[in-house]
This record gives structure tokens, C-alpha cells and sequence, in this order.
């Protein structure tokens, strides 16, 4: 039998490929534009995935699988993103809670995220896990929020 569906390989090729060029271009684009902005917006699918999150382990909303890795995936993937969003040069001039200690604590800041990514990365199966995972990324949120965000 002839099967037209795409090899697992070639998928994967075309993810890393799409996710490259979303990485290298990232700098550039937001260098051009205005990062205080790009960030906010960015942030806003972190509080939706938040949000979502929260209500499956709240049992306000069941949970589905592949509802719980897309919340995760979707972290993860703007974790991987997040520090080109704070280029120098932009920690003044806008409306921001982002602290100047993120420019003045680089290493630490660049840690936070990572830290932020690593959580992230899970993919759990079941309710436990994700309970498990989602714990761990709001914790890290938490934690880089106290340290690096200002309220205005």
C-alpha cells in the first residue's frame, strides 16, 4: 500500500526549519520595531496559556491531552523567543514593567528564562503530570516576575 502522508523525518525537518527562521529573523524584527510592544503581545499568549492551564488544574475544564501540550508547547516556544525581546536600548521609552535590572542582570535574566523553557518542555499524558509540569512553569513565572518586572 502507497501511503501519501508525510514521513515522521520530513515533518520534523520543516518544524526546525520553520523554528529557525523564527529565531533568526526575531532579532532583526524586533530591533526594527518596537520590543515593548512586541513583548506585551508576546506575553498575552503566555496569560491565555496561563489561563487555560489554570482551569484544567482547577477542574473548571477537562482534561484533554492534547489541550494540556499545546498550553505547554505554546510556553515553550515563546520562552524560546523571549530574550530577543529585550534588546538594549529598549528599557526605557515605552510603557513597560519590565526592570532595568533585566539590562543590569543579564545572566540572571537569560537564567530565569531558561529555567522558564526547561519547565516548559515537558509533555505530559495525564492529569498528574500536567498538574505536575504546569506547577513548575507558573513557578518559574512567579519567580522571574518578582525579579525582573516592575508594576506601573
Amino acid at each position: 500500500m502507497i501511503s501519501f502522508a508525510p514521513s515522521t523525518s520530513i515533518l520534523k525537518r520543516l518544524a526546525l526549519a520553520t523554528f529557525s527562521i523564527a529565531v533568526l529573523a526575531s532579532p532583526t524584527a524586533i530591533a526594527a520595531g518596537d520590543p515593548a510592544a512586541e513583548r506585551q503581545k508576546i506575553m498575552s499568549h503566555v496569560g491565555a496559556a496561563t489561563g487555560a492551564g489554570a482551569a484544567i488544574v482547577k477542574g473548571e475544564a477537562p482534561f484533554e491531552v492534547v489541550k494540556a501540550q499545546l498550553i505547554l508547547r505554546t510556553m515553550n516556544s515563546v520562552g524560546h523567543g523571549f530574550a530577543y525581546m529585550f534588546p538594549e536600548g529598549s528599557e526605557t521609552g515605552a510603557k513597560t514593567e519590565a526592570s532595568p535590572k533585566i539590562w543590569e542582570d543579564r545572566a540572571g535574566f537569560d537564567a530565569e528564562v531558561n529555567k522558564f523553557i526547561e519547565a516548559s518542555a515537558v509533555l505530559p499524558t495525564d492529569l498528574d503530570g500536567f498538574k505536575a509540569a504546569f506547577g513548575a512553569v507558573t513557578a518559574t513565572c512567579g519567580s522571574c516576575h518578582r525579579a525582573y518586572r516592575v508594576k506601573n
